[in-house]
């Protein structure tokens, strides 16, 4: 087994990796006040810090320890922290990913003459995984429509691709109801262009044919809002008022807590 970072294979550094343990929930930020003559605590809630993964190494016996040197030098560059996070992939859970860096200094232990292990601890600042082959959905019908997401375990923060022609103005748009949240389109949006709302980024652009973006999207939002979607079922209604509606396409970032 192994992992994959940036692209590249343990194994082909010439390194064995296992997971030896599972964070099955990143650690929590508990929101406590403590209440002068009161007993215990007033509870705000909570949310969730950074993911910790951490993989065993080894590196298998070398004909002399300056290519044991040499792997870890290899390794020291394609795990290179200052490079910022990258993509990481878990061999035992390989329909996932995350985005990772080296959180601490790697020492490694020297075995016998020219062979050696180490424990690799990855920070993942977003603490969630996403889904390697994303759900993606595409509805043309107006009216009340149901969008199933499958993977994941966690409220996805989706990408919104619509295609219409609605002119400028209050009174001329397309309404996108997600789980009665909604996103009201005004315009102008042009026969030819897309509207790409990403949920995650809490940005809008409009787009060409070619995918060159040609100006910021969110003056025509009526209001900033992002709707989630949840695991399971969840119900997308299209009413255009004044206005065409031909497509929206919905990438769901389906992902892991």
């Amino acid at each position: 087994m192994g992992f994959t970072f940036n692209g590249i294979s343990s194994q082909s550094m010439n390194i064995n990796a296992r997971l030896t343990n599972w964070q099955a929930s990143p650690s929590l930020r508990n929101s406590f006040v403590t209440i002068p003559g009161k007993p215990g605590i007033a509870d705000f809630g909570s949310d969730i810090a950074e993911k910790i993964i951490t993989v065993h190494c080894n590196v298998y016996p070398q004909y002399k320890f300056s290519k044991l040197v040499s792997v870890m030098d290899n390794l020291a560059d394609w795990l290179n922290p200052e490079r910022g996070v990258q993509q990481l992939v878990l061999d035992d859970v390989p329909d996932r990913y995350f985005i990772a860096r080296l959180s601490e200094a790697v020492d490694c232990d020297r075995l016998i003459l020219s062979a050696g292990e180490f424990d690799l601890k990855f920070v993942c600042p977003d603490p969630h995984a996403y889904a390697l082959t994303d759900e993606t959905y595409t509805i043309t019908a107006e009216g009340e429509n149901t969008v199933t997401r499958l993977k994941g375990n966690a409220d996805s923060e989706p990408v919104y691709l619509i295609k219409g022609i609605i002119p400028s103005g209050t009174n001329t748009y397309v309404s996108i109801q997600t789980n009665n949240e909604e996103i009201r389109v005004i315009g102008p949006l042009y026969d030819g262009e897309t509207l790409i709302i990403d949920t995650g980024k809490v940005t809008a652009k409009v787009v060409d044919t070619s995918g060159e973006t040609l100006r910021n999207g969110l003056p025509l939002m009526q209001e900033l809002n992002f709707p989630v979607l949840r695991k399971g079922n969840n119900t997308v209604t299209i009413n255009p008022v004044g206005a065409d509606f031909m497509e929206l396409k919905i990438q769901a970032k389906s992902r892991w807590r």
